[in-house]
Parts: structure tokens; sequence; C-alpha cells
């Protein structure tokens, strides 16, 4: 009967626990659709809710008190929020959001607490992941600090690939100017210069990859270090092969 469970899932975290873990509260998911801009939690707000997601994006972003913002980490069915209900702690200065529309299992955050404190394998698969998750907002920084705006944008297209089916990605100009912190026009400009290498193709707010592994090569050092250290902590992977 092994798997009989986990087959139900294709979210990574809930395909990765034993069993008798994912028996302790698969009978407490509620599948859930998430529309585009669907909001997930507010800064320094409590969610009444934990999500594992099947498909779609979810959006995590930081604000300063002066109203700048920007994208530190996406979440797909590699991941589940919020993960300061692993830490324990009531809210964070987050907010998050679907950017691109999806569905999710999601349980009381009560429920998760209790089974966290009930079940070590529970307890340290989602450990892991918060490491993960962490890590990919550490190289989030790293990028937003060192590479060229070109470059940025192949990782965060490449980071979104992995997350959806098929080639095409709904990224509207807008989305991307907030994950890369930089204004419209500079991401018009990007786009054109990954367009005119025959990487992508973008046309009304969806970005076509055309050559994955030509993009990974323009990334440069941008992309692969955080998914390389997602597998390693999960025991999975994040990225698809590249064609």
């Amino acid at each position: 009967m092994d798997g009989v469970w986990q087959g139900r899932f294709r979210n990574t975290l809930l395909r990765g626990l034993p069993e008798a873990s994912l028996q302790r509260f698969a009978a407490r998911l509620e599948c859930v659709d998430l529309p585009r801009l669907h909001q997930l939690s507010s800064p320094h707000q409590p969610m009444e809710h934990a999500y594992f997601f099947e498909s779609g994006i979810a959006s995590v972003v930081i604000r300063s008190p002066e109203g700048q913002h920007s994208e530190i980490a996406i979440i797909g069915r590699d991941g589940m929020c919020p993960v300061s209900a692993v830490l324990d702690v009531d809210a964070d200065p987050f907010s998050i959001h679907m950017q691109m529309q999806g569905q999710a299992y999601r349980l009381p955050v009560a429920a998760l607490k209790a089974v966290l404190t009930e079940d070590r394998e529970v307890q340290r698969l989602l450990a892991r992941y918060t490491q993960a998750l962490a890590v990919q907002q550490a190289y989030t920084a790293l990028s937003n600090a060192v590479h060229h705006i070109d470059e940025r944008l192949a990782r965060w297209i490449l980071m979104c690939h992995d997350r959806v089916d098929g080639s095409d990605i709904s990224l509207t100009h807008e989305f991307m100017s907030i994950m890369l912190a930089v204004r419209r026009p500079s991401v018009t400009t990007a786009l054109h210069v990954l367009e005119g290498k025959k990487l992508i193709y973008s046309e009304r707010g969806v970005v076509s990859v055309r050559n994955r592994a030509g993009l990974e090569a323009f990334a440069r050092d941008g992309y692969g270090e955080c998914e390389r250290e997602y597998g390693r902590l999960i025991g999975a992977v994040v990225s698809r092969p590249a064609s």
C-alpha cells in the first residue's frame, strides 16, 4: 500500500512524506483553486491556512516602509507556505500572492503545527524545505547585487519554467519589474535581448521558452546553485531536464 496517499499529489513535499506521516493530516487537506493575484498573506498578519501548491506560482514580496518592493522568492509545486508555521512564528513581514493561478491543498495552520509537534518526519522535511527557501532568497539577493538585468531575467524565467507544465509562462511586465526590482522599460529591454538570442518568445503577458539550454548558459552562475541545494535537502529536484 506504500504510495497510495502520495500518488494523489503533485506537491513534492507531500509526495516525499512517509505514508504514516502523511496520513496524520491528509484527511484535513482541502483542495482549493487560487486565482491570479489572490492574496495568501499580508505583512505581519498571521495566516489561517498553510498551502501545499499543486500548480501555479506564488510570489513572496518584501516591501519597505516607503513603499519600495521586490520579490524575494517564488513557490510552486516544490513547496508550501507559510514557513513561519514551521518555525513556530505567528507572522512574518512578507506578503504572498498568486502570480500564476493554480491549485493547492490547504489545512489550518493550527492543525499543521499540531502535526509538527507529533511527527518528527514531517518536522524534519518541512524544516529542510524552510532552509531550501532561505537559500533561494539568499541567491536572489546575490543575483540582484552582481548580475546584469538580462541574466537576472533569464534566471527568473528558468525558475518559473521549473514550476509549470509546458513552455509557456504567464509573466506580465509589471510582475517582472517587481521580481527584478527595476522599472518596466528595463524589463522590455531585457526581454528584447533574450528574444534576439532566440532564447524566449514574449507576447501579451506570456513568455515562451524556446531554448532552455541556451537560457541556462546565458544565466551563467545565476541559476543552478539553489536548485542543487534543494535537491540535496529535499532529495528531489526542482529543475526539469534541459531540452
